[in-house]
């Protein structure tokens, strides 16, 4: 896959890039990019070409002057079902190019050695370097925002939900203390991410509102347009003030922990996949998409 900034994908400066069958939807209105998840077949579920796919999207607009805002959004009925753990394209087997670290091919390794630097790569990594991004990032949620789309929507600085969105992360059903981009206790109360945890149930847009880890939660109709108002406001401001005041709150949470929090996490995370895998069929604890539907039906 080419770089993102490379001028080869720059076909025009405005309208929607690249073809509908792409994992994910660019394009530039404005001083707003906005970027669209695009398997609504699998309710934008990740698997690594849409990882990528993403970084180059993220990338571009970093690197576009006219952009001051993006907007991250899911194509189809849900924002993001988490990561792909079951889809016919599920690609986790396969080397792509790594940007966000310098751990080794995960695809010609095995056990815990291929596990860890994949994550490290497309899961915590690629989170953590769009979280830097120096532009404000708008996640505009609707349906299901589950799991690793939680992570994406964290990453995001300012979160715009419908009435109809839903957060949840069930995979400690999995053996799992939960998915690897560890905010939990950032984004919501440490009692609330406890509950949240422990019982792998769903918290509504309006308790999420409450606790304070949405922004604005809209009639889904209103959505699209509650995000888009919301990004061209955003955009009134300088650009290198919005990037200086994104540092300093980013900076500010690290101080809080979250930095250290996640890696002291992502390690326990990977203790559990190697349980899993020395005690149940599989890292993920014999949890397959069909059995995690079932056991949060």
């Amino acid at each position: 896959m080419p770089a993102a900034h490379d001028s080869s994908e720059r076909v025009s400066q405005d309208g929607p890039e690249p073809a509908p069958t792409e994992p994910v939807l660019y394009e530039r209105r404005g001083p707003v990019a906005y970027v669209t998840m695009n398997r609504p077949r699998y309710r934008n579920a990740q698997n690594s070409a849409m990882t990528y796919a993403l970084d180059a999207a993220f990338y571009r607009a970093a690197d576009d002057p006219a952009v001051k805002a993006v907007v991250l959004a899911g194509a189809g009925d849900h924002f993001s079902a988490g990561h792909d753990i079951g889809t016919p394209e599920r690609d986790a087997h396969l080397p792509f190019e790594r940007r966000a670290g310098l751990w080794w091919d995960h695809s010609d390794k095995q056990g815990a050695e291929s596990r860890f630097a994949r994550e490290s790569e497309v899961y915590l990594g690629m989170c953590r370097r769009w979280r830097e991004l120096p532009k404000p990032v708008i996640a505009s949620v609707h349906g299901a925002c589950v799991a690793g789309g939680l992570m994406l929507a964290w990453v995001c600085d300012l979160i715009v939900a419908s009435d109809d969105a839903f957060f949840a992360d069930p995979v400690v059903r999995m053996g799992i203390p939960g998915v690897e981009y560890f905010a939990h206790p950032w984004v919501m109360p440490p009692r609330v991410a406890k509950e949240f945890l422990f019982t792998g149930d769903r918290m509504t847009a309006r308790r999420a509102y409450e606790v304070g880890m949405v922004n604005r939660v809209v009639p889904r109709g209103e959505l699209a347009q509650a995000a888009d108002e919301l990004a061209l406001r955003v955009a009134e401001m300088p650009r290198l003030g919005l990037a200086l005041t994104k540092r300093a709150v980013n900076q500010a949470e690290d101080l809080q922990g979250l930095h250290a929090g996640m890696d002291s996490v992502f390690g326990l995370h990977h203790l559990a996949h190697a349980h899993n895998a020395e005690t149940a069929k599989d890292s993920l604890g014999g949890m397959d998409v069909r059995a995690m539907k079932e056991a949060n039906a």
